[in-house]
């Protein structure tokens, strides 16, 4: 089948971003199939193509996969508006691309939300079969955390929202909140399946040992880590509380490293720099495979999100994935599907939300019980083997997306 697939933030394994398209596309191919794959210009990403842009697109194969670039730059740290008209120009384009592109199915993947308009456009125009795959419930998750307020844009992503759903021959929930949330907008379950992100390990294998910890970490500190977005939604200033209570405990032993780039990063460092906090390190955006070298030096992963309630069951983190791909406990600041999991299989700390004390708590005890704790990452690599190897999930994946 010729699969028309559209992912505005598409990344090979060479940018700095999340590859679970560039994954599933190649699944696809694997099985037989031709993918075409239609994105903009992500700053973090890479479509490994440079040649010069035409008629504001250009085009070229990439790892077997047919790839359309949009000139359509986007980057985390722009403001609202200006993501809002990169995201309806990206729409514009690719419902010209789904109404003239030979495919036998159409695959569209948020965010954005404005990812479903050619979807829906293929579906009725030209009697595609439509799959969505929701990465994130809109508009409730804008609506929790106050970004949107509009009660007209907000009522307009609820259309566009429930239109997707409906106009969809099939969906893909990534996780059971977004599940639940397609189920609430009149969706059979006969028509969604739940495959979440992924742990990939096939990539371990592939690594190198050419990194080493910042200079600021010793080798006999805990190192606990995020890598990730540094973004209004992952609440990075609880870090910087639980890295000044850390210091007023005199815990020199404990460092906190903060790998990517985002809008709110420049803010956190000042803040850092302001309060002179001594265990908190700072480090840019990585590839892929430089990043999970990085993981295996580290002993613990932190998972952190504002404590909002959307965000409980409503989405599919990369980096928790990461963790356990590297065989890492993780520490996580809010309730949910992945506490749960965390608490169940005992691979980490499920702490309260928006309580540095508990936090501090749980690190201390890892820098404090190593061997408890190693088990606790071996637990972790059971957990991902078992439940989320990224190869299995794929296979389910392309069986869902090709069905007749």
């Amino acid at each position: 089948m010729r699969v028309l697939y559209f992912h505005q933030h598409f990344s090979t394994p060479r940018g700095k971003t999340g590859v679970r398209s560039y994954v599933l596309a190649r699944q696809l191919l694997a099985a037989g199939h031709q993918v075409t794959m239609v994105c903009g210009s992500f700053g973090v990403g890479s479509t490994d193509l440079d040649t010069e842009f035409s008629f504001l697109q250009r085009r070229g194969v990439v790892d077997g996969i047919d790839v359309i670039e949009l000139d359509l730059s986007y980057v985390n740290n722009h403001g609202f508006l200006k993501r809002s008209i990169t995201f309806l120009q990206y729409a514009i384009v690719s419902v010209y691309l789904a109404l003239t592109e030979s495919c036998d199915v159409v695959l569209a993947t948020s965010t954005p939300l404005t990812a479903g308009i050619p979807g829906i456009a293929a579906r009725w125009l030209r009697r595609k079969p439509f799959v969505f795959e929701v990465r994130d419930l809109w508009p409730e998750l804008p609506r929790e955390m106050g970004v949107i307020r509009n009660p007209i844009i907000l009522a307009l992503m609820s259309f566009l929202e429930w239109s997707s759903y409906h106009s969809a021959s099939r969906c893909i929930a990534l996780s059971p909140g977004i599940a639940r949330g397609i189920i609430n907008r009149g969706v059979s379950e006969k028509k969604f399946i739940v495959i979440p992100n992924g742990c990939d390990f096939r990539l371990l294998e592939t690594l190198t040992t050419t990194t080493h910890r910042p200079t600021q970490i010793n080798s006999t500190d805990l190192l606990a880590v995020y890598c990730g977005t540094h973004g209004q939604a992952n609440g990075l200033q609880a870090l910087l509380e639980v890295a000044e209570e850390l210091q007023r405990r005199n815990r020199d032993d404990i460092k906190i490293l903060l790998v990517g780039d985002g809008a709110t990063k420049q803010d956190l460092v000042q803040v850092a720099h302001a309060k002179k906090l001594r265990n908190i390190v700072f480090q840019d955006s990585v590839q892929k495979a430089e990043m999970f070298e990085l993981l295996k030096l580290s002993d613990v992963g932190l998972q952190c999100l504002q404590n909002v309630p959307a965000f409980y069951y409503g989405t599919s983190p990369n980096k928790f994935f990461d963790y356990l791909s590297c065989g890492l406990p993780v520490v996580n600041n809010y309730p949910g599907w992945l506490a749960e999991l965390i608490e169940e299989h005992q691979c980490g700390f499920a702490v309260k939300p928006d309580d540095a004390h508990d936090f501090a708590d749980a690190l201390e005890w890892a820098a404090d019980n190593r061997q408890r704790l190693a088990e606790m990452g071996r637990n972790s690599a059971r957990l991902g083997k078992q439940y989320f190897d990224r190869e299995e999930l794929a296979k389910t994946w392309v069986d869902w997306v090709v069905a007749r």
